[in-house]
């Protein structure tokens, strides 16, 4: 499992002018679900961006999370992010779970993020 992981004031995904997710202060996540994942790989995610240190305290260093501030989080599905452009010009995605287990192991993950105290809101 891969996460591009963004701080935000606010976020939201829209889908053909459509609004399917809405965050405030938090963060934006962009997670790619390899082949070989598993709950595991869930469970350490989850705990790896619940507890992630990388928002500023009042003395301006990195030290709290977003359990911390209980900020909340947008979970956006990018299997691109596991894209393999070592060779060629082209992307190869072999890296990327099937459509089925990608979806799945997403759910798990936002459901996961959810039982920390957190406040999901997921694209689609």
């Amino acid at each position: 499992m891969r996460a591009v992981v963004q701080r935000v004031k606010e976020a939201w995904v829209r889908i053909n002018g459509e609004e399917v997710g809405r965050i405030g202060q938090g963060l934006l996540v962009l997670a790619g679900v390899a082949a070989q994942d598993g709950p595991e790989d869930v469970a350490y995610m989850a705990q790896k961006l619940a507890n992630l240190r990388v928002f500023a305290g009042e003395d301006r260093l990195l030290h709290l999370s977003l359990l911390d501030l209980k900020a909340e989080i947008l979970l956006v599905s990018q299997f691109t992010i596991l894209g393999d452009c070592r060779k060629g010009r082209r992307p190869s995605f072999d890296a990327a779970a099937p459509p089925e287990l990608a979806e799945k192991l997403y759910e798990d993950l936002a459901r996961a993020l959810t039982g920390y105290g957190l406040k999901v809101a997921t694209g689609r």
